[in-house]
């Protein structure tokens, strides 16, 4: 990159906004000492970034030596961000601040699963969530949407969404020209590693894996701090990897995934098959509260299964932490035991912890630190 003065401006504003995010309040003084950036260029960047409201002074308190210097911090409250997390038959929607901190959140049932569907059931929700907050239009400052596949993030073309069928798709373009407001797209591991990098378990790591688990199965890779996307926008697939030959068809078309051997329409299959009996998503997790034999039994298979394919993205990228979330996590260490046994089991050298780390509104949260991460990073232009 060519270094001017707007780009010398824009990396300063880059690093006394993260600095701030990973330390909070903090005087100009401390912010030059740390950054080793002079008074004036500090004192230069904290006033360009009051005036668009991205930072604030907070209270000084008062210490024995007298009033101590006035801490800035990042004004989280005056700007807000969407996100949408794009399931099978509903999107999971949550407007928040520049902290992903939730204001609002619904779910939106989707009839219409077309590209069209789902932008017009974004659009008619912003509305809705912004009343639901009191807040205004005006406000927003991008929108992040997560979908389950191959996405592009620096274009916002949707490469592939087997559970869609969609290719090729500029979802991201298509719904900003709907809503006129930037449109950031990823992946929707990814977006959860996002908002880990930026606010959870990995703003402390700079290398981490986050492992998801719920309708499909997902390890997004963090290296250097940063979401490592592969050359055609295709890593973290462990789901994809083959765990059994010729084995059950998944959603992507071919057969023997992991996914569809060890994710949660498997393990409700699987009770279907030794019971004869069907049975909800709610009453395999009551079962599994209860524990019950044959619930607890699935997820032990399942968990091993997981840990034995996770050991494997150990050895080959030896993460500091891995992150699990994903709907999955309320079976507790049912599920989690077993995944950390095998995959110590199978581990080369190094064994590193499993910390969970999810809420209900962690996808849609994900998602929204699509759009939030700009903020942190000057150089992250939107999809659309």
């Amino acid at each position: 990159m060519r270094g001017n003065a707007s780009t010398s401006r824009a990396l300063n504003r880059r690093l006394i906004l993260n600095l701030l995010r990973n330390r909070g309040p903090i005087s100009r003084a401390e912010m030059a000492q740390i950054t080793g950036l002079s008074p004036a260029a500090v004192t230069f960047v904290v006033a360009e970034l009051m005036e668009e409201a991205l930072v604030v002074e907070r209270e000084a308190v008062a210490g024995t030596t007298g009033r101590r210097p006035v801490p800035v911090d990042i004004n989280y409250e005056a700007h807000l961000a969407l996100g949408f997390k794009l399931n099978r038959y509903s999107i999971d929607c949550v407007l928040t601040d520049l902290a992903t901190t939730p204001l609002a959140s619904r779910e939106a049932d989707v009839a219409d699963t077309s590209p069209q569907g789902m932008i017009e059931t974004i659009a008619a929700t912003i509305p809705k969530l912004l009343a639901q907050a009191n807040r205004q239009g005006t406000e927003i400052m991008g929108i992040g949407v997560s979908i389950p596949g191959e996405i592009d993030p620096s274009t916002g073309m949707c490469i592939q969404s087997p559970r869609f069928g969609w290719k090729n798709l500029p979802f991201a373009e298509l719904l900003a020209k709907r809503v006129h407001v930037p449109v950031w797209t990823d992946d929707d591991v990814n977006a959860f590693a996002v908002a880990q990098k930026l606010f959870g378990v990995g703003r402390d790591h700079q290398n981490f894996a986050a492992l998801a688990i719920g309708a499909g199965i997902g390890c997004s890779l963090v290296i250097k701090g940063e979401i490592y996307h592969g050359s055609h926008s295709a890593a973290g697939k462990l789901g994809h990897t083959t765990s059994v030959v010729n084995g059950r068809l998944c959603e992507c078309g071919r057969r023997g995934c992991l996914m569809a051997h060890a994710a949660e329409p498997y393990m409700l299959d699987e009770w279907q098959s030794r019971t004869g009996s069907p049975i909800s998503r709610d009453q395999f997790a009551q079962s599994v509260e209860h524990q019950e034999d044959l619930a607890l039994s699935i997820l032990s298979d399942c968990g091993s299964r997981i840990g034995r394919h996770l050991a494997d993205m150990v050895n080959l990228f030896d993460p500091e932490i891995i992150v699990v979330g994903g709907e999955a996590v309320q079976f507790g260490d049912a599920l989690l035991a077993p995944i950390r046994k095998t995959m110590e089991e199978f581990a080369f050298f190094t064994k590193p912890e499993l910390v969970t780390d999810w809420v209900p509104s962690s996808w849609a949260r994900g998602a929204a630190a699509l759009a939030t991460q700009r903020i942190f990073d000057f150089e992250r232009s939107p999809s659309g």
